[in-house]
């Protein structure tokens, strides 16, 4: 792909994982049940992901696992399910007397579910696996889901770290894109979250949804500010190819609606550095944070140094004890294979110790800035040796400096960071689809 002129085309661009995820495969189920039985690493901090697939519509540029519109009967058979599920995680040798340092709930809409539902999780689930001590717990929301007993019971969960999903302040766009809510229910919805009270707040705006311009953008900018989001996390449009977006265009032919690369970095980069003067702080390629000291997402930190991630929930990725998975991604046969006493696992795979290398060098590469020390001392590779082809090109096409054992990415870099990752990853994982 052209780093200047590109269309947003049909394709996976954000990268999140390594190996790519076409190579996990159901007939490797066997190594998830091996990690599973074998004896707990505790010196690995250990963390959970939940997800909660309904929403109150899809949005057109949306590619997870959703259901729209559920009532509350299907709901509860996925919170019964969900409890079945924690019990069988609970019960497997490597997870026994582990204690979580991170949770995570995504979706989907976590914030779809009502104050009672949400409670009698919290309460159903923490039998199993209990996260009154973790560290960080962070819930994803949809603003028109929110009301003030709501954001009340999030906060009684134990949630630490709230993530309202704005994405844009103009209502015509975000209807255009379709998104769930408007304007005045971001204000209401911020406006609980702040009475209430949470360590971290985090908002969400996306480049180049369609209908985007730039008066709008500086526009967004301006709000976001006003709002004063311990985090504000920037994401570039992209059209993977489960999206409504992406299916009109190959159905009926249309050229891509959305922003081109060069005009959603530009955006990004303006955010960057109007937000910069603000007072925000680069924290990685897509997020801004007020305090650097302070203001700390322990879920990516943790996930992309190697922690262990146990997967919930139907669709949910996950990463215990050397061995990347993922649950079955669609919701009656979750239910079924649960409901049958088994382990919802659909896929799996076991990274060499090299390539686990590569997950982390990649990963840490979006924060900006990495250090060969780390890497030396975890992995025994020296990575400006392992890696010099790329790490060389990219220094002479002005993507990174390197300076003894630092590697920091340039602000070009930076905008641009998850079209550089592939050219550390093995030869013949360069040219697959990604997902």
């Amino acid at each position: 792909m052209s780093t200047e002129t590109a269309k947003t085309e049909v394709g996976s661009y954000f990268i999140a994982n390594y190996p790519p995820f076409s190579l996990w495969r159901s007939d490797l189920r066997h190594e998830i049940e091996s990690a599973y039985e074998s004896e707990p690493d505790s010196s690995v901090p250990l963390g959970l992901y939940i997800h909660i697939p309904f929403c109150r519509k899809r949005c057109r540029f949306c590619y997870f696992r959703v259901y729209t519109q559920q009532n509350a009967k299907t709901i509860q058979d996925y919170v019964d399910a969900l409890e079945k599920e924690f019990q069988m995680i609970s019960q497997q040798p490597a997870v026994k007397g582990r204690k979580l340092k991170f949770v995570y709930f995504g979706g989907g809409t976590p914030s779809y579910l009502s104050s009672r539902q949400l409670l009698s999780l919290r309460d159903r689930l923490s039998e199993y696996l209990n996260w009154d001590d973790a560290e960080e717990v962070t819930f994803e929301c949809e603003p028109g889901t929110l009301n003030e007993e709501k954001v009340k019971t999030l906060k009684e969960i134990g949630v630490t770290r709230v993530s309202l999903g704005v994405e844009n302040f103009k209502d015509s766009i975000l209807e255009e894109n379709g998104r769930a809510h408007l304007s005045p229910e971001i204000h209401k919805a911020y406006g609980w979250i702040q009475d209430v009270g949470f360590p971290q707040v985090n908002i969400d705006l996306i480049a180049g949804m369609i209908g985007e311009t730039d008066e709008n953008w500086q526009n967004c900018l301006e709000k976001a500010n006003e709002m004063r989001a311990d985090n504000i996390t920037v994401y570039q449009m992209e059209l993977p190819f489960n999206t409504i977006i992406s299916k009109e265009m190959k159905e009926e032919s249309k050229e891509s609606p959305i922003a081109d690369w060069a005009t959603k970095r530009r955006w990004v980069n303006e955010a960057i550095d109007w937000l910069g003067e603000k007072g925000y702080h680069v924290s990685s390629g897509n997020e801004l944070v007020l305090n650097p000291e302070t203001d700390r997402f322990v879920y990516r930190d943790n996930l992309w140094r190697g922690s262990d991630l146990l997967a919930a929930g139907v669709s949910s990725f996950g990463h215990l004890q050397g061995v990347h998975y993922q649950n079955y991604d669609k919701i009656e046969e979750y239910k079924e294979i649960v409901n049958e006493g088994r382990l919802p696992v659909n896929r799996a795979y076991r990274p060499t110790k090299h390539q686990m290398l590569i997950r982390e060098l990649i990963l840490q590469m979006k924060e900006g800035h990495i250090s060969a020390k780390p890497f030396r001392e975890k992995f025994g590779v020296e990575i400006l040796e392992e890696f010099a082809t790329p790490f060389q090109h990219q220094q002479e096409t002005g993507f990174l400096t390197i300076d003894g054992d630092d590697i920091t990415l340039t602000r070009k870099g930076l905008l641009q960071v998850d079209t550089l990752l592939p050219a550390y990853f093995e030869e013949d994982h360069r040219e697959i689809r990604y997902t």
